[in-house]
C-alpha cells in the first residue's frame, strides 16, 4: 500500500528530487565507491519510507519536504539522521538478501532501521541513547514494520545473542572498527563502517569474512560521521 509521503504532491516531488540526488551522487563517487548505481531493491526503499515522518513532521506539515533533502540533518539528543545519499551507498555496499539477518550499531530515529527491515529478514539495532531508541521504536511501529528488533546498549559489543550476522551495518564513526563486530559476522558476512577520528579524517569501510574467518577490507569513500561512543547514556 503506497505511503502518504508517495500520494501527497509536495511530498512526491521532495521525494523524487531525493532519490535523483541520490542517483547522481552515485555516478559522481562511483571511482570511490566502485557503485555508479544503486541497486533498485535499495532506491525502491528509499522511494518507500516516509523520511519526514522519522523527523517528528506530519504528513500535512508544509516544512515536511524539507526531511527530503539530500543532507545529514539534526534530530534529538544532539545526534543526526544520515545523508540520504550515504544511507544508500551504505545499505547498497552491504548486498542484503531477503533471509538475510542484519545487525545495525546506532539506531537512531529509526530511519535507516527502516529502509534494512525492508530488504533483510530481521534486523537487530543497538542504540545507547535510550530516548532515541524509544522514539525509533514508535516510528517503526507506526510503519508496522515488526521484523526490527532494538535494544539499548554499547555498540561496540554488537548483540552476541542473536549472531552471526549475514550483515552489518555502524552509524557512528570508531577509531578502528570494532573486534567484537568482526567476531560477530557469518562466513562471507560484510561490515559497513565509517572509521576515523572524530574530528579529522573518516573513512567508510567495508569488510568481508572469508569462510577462514580472515577479513578482507576495503576503504570506500571519505565521510563524516558523528564519533562512536561506547557507554550507555542514562
Amino acid at each position: 500500500m503506497p505511503t502518504k509521503a508517495q500520494t501527497n504532491p509536495a511530498l512526491k516531488a521532495a521525494n523524487r528530487r531525493m532519490c535523483l540526488a541520490i542517483e547522481n551522487d552515485a555516478r559522481e563517487t562511483a571511482r570511490w565507491t566502485g557503485r555508479g548505481v544503486i541497486s533498485p531493491s535499495v532506491m525502491a526503499q528509499m522511494a518507500g519510507v516516509p523520511r519526514h515522518r522519522f523527523m517528528g513532521f506530519a504528513d500535512s506539515d508544509p516544512a515536511a519536504t524539507g526531511a527530503y533533502a539530500n543532507r545529514a540533518q539534526p534530530i534529538a539528543q544532539r545526534q543526526t539522521i544520515s545523508q540520504p545519499f550515504i544511507v544508500a551507498v551504505m545499505t547498497d555496499l552491504l548486498d542484503l538478501e531477503p533471509d538475510d539477518r542484519v545487525l545495525e550499531v546506532g539506531t537512531g530515529c529509526g530511519y535507516q532501521t527502516a529502509i534494512l527491515a525492508g530488504l533483510s529478514a530481521e534486523v537487530y539495532s543497538v542504540e545507547r541513547i535510550p530516548v532515541l531508541s524509544a522514539e525509533a521504536a514508535r516510528n517503526l511501529e507506526a510503519l508496522d514494520i515488526s521484523n526490527a528488533f532494538l535494544r539499548i546498549g554499547d555498540g561496540f559489543d554488537g548483540w552476541p545473542e542473536h549472531a552471526p550476522y549475514d550483515a552489518i551495518i555502524v552509524t557512528a564513526a570508531p577509531r578502528t572498527a570494532p573486534p567484537a563486530l568482526l567476531d560477530q559476522l557469518a562466513p562471507g558476512g560484510r561490515l559497513v563502517v565509517p572509521v576515523g577520528e572524530a574530528d579529522g579524517s573518516q573513512m567508510l569501510q567495508r569488510f568481508v569474512r572469508r569462510a577462514d574467518g580472515e577479513t578482507t577490507v576495503a576503504g570506500l569513500l571519505p565521510v563524516a560521521f558523528v564519533p562512536m561512543i561506547g557507554d550507555v547514556a542514562t
